[in-house]
């Protein structure tokens, strides 16, 4: 390895982590909240016996689930404008990411709500609570423990989707990345480099997907 690229990789070490930790990071924490909370209400009224609304969840679903997220920024920065809808990158970003997320994550929640036995629902019914204290107090908690490692699947797998972010010129890690390459011209070490920052932010979610796992499993949820 050549002295210059040598240089090209120490320089451009600060300048694609700073996106990462500002943008990328920031994208990622924003997104999947808004997902998480998207995902228990579509899950709870799918576990619900409203049959309209049920529909209209199971819609939703199916059309995220089955459009491109980059199809979606696409709609969202580049078409709502033609309707006079004006959005900046950032929060087009998180916008498209937290419903995308949300279809897939809802289908984790709701699968991981139907694995609670139904004699314990029924007996919160026997002692006169209703729906959401029921989900609060017995199915919301044994169901967390179900869904908490598909959840850190999915979050993990949110750090590295935002990369896709660079395609409504949102400045995260991989949109940092491509400006030096098309600087010093230099495409296969830098994004080796990238992709190494990407798998280090993917190592430390796993570490504490690990660590969150113990937790429970001690605690006996």
């Amino acid at each position: 390895m050549s002295e210059r690229l040598l240089n090209i990789l120490a320089d451009s070490f600060t300048k694609i982590l700073i996106p990462g930790l500002t943008m990328t990071i920031p994208l990622t924490v924003l997104s999947f909240s808004f997902a998480l909370v998207i995902a228990v209400i579509t899950a709870m009224i799918q576990f619900s016996k409203i049959h309209i609304l049920k529909d209209l969840a199971r819609f939703y679903i199916w059309v995220i689930r089955g459009t491109p997220v980059l199809v979606q920024l696409y709609m969202l920065f580049y078409g709502l404008p033609s309707l006079g809808i004006v959005l900046d990158p950032f929060p087009s970003a998180v916008i498209v990411f937290s419903i995308n997320e949300g279809a897939y994550m809802a289908e984790t929640v709701r699968a991981a709500l139907e694995s609670v036995p139904k004699g314990q629902i029924e007996a919160g019914y026997c002692v006169g609570m209703s729906y959401l204290q029921i989900m609060r107090r017995i199915v919301l908690p044994q169901a967390f423990k179900t869904a908490f490692p598909p959840l850190s699947n999915s979050l993990i797998a949110l750090v590295k989707e935002t990369s896709l972010a660079a395609n409504i010129t949102v400045l995260e890690m991989f949109m940092a990345t491509q400006r030096i390459v098309a600087r010093t011209y230099e495409p296969l070490a830098l994004y080796f480099e990238v992709g190494l920052i990407y798998l280090f932010f993917s190592t430390v979610l796993t570490k504490f997907q690990h660590m969150g796992e113990k937790k429970l499993n001690a605690a006996g949820y």
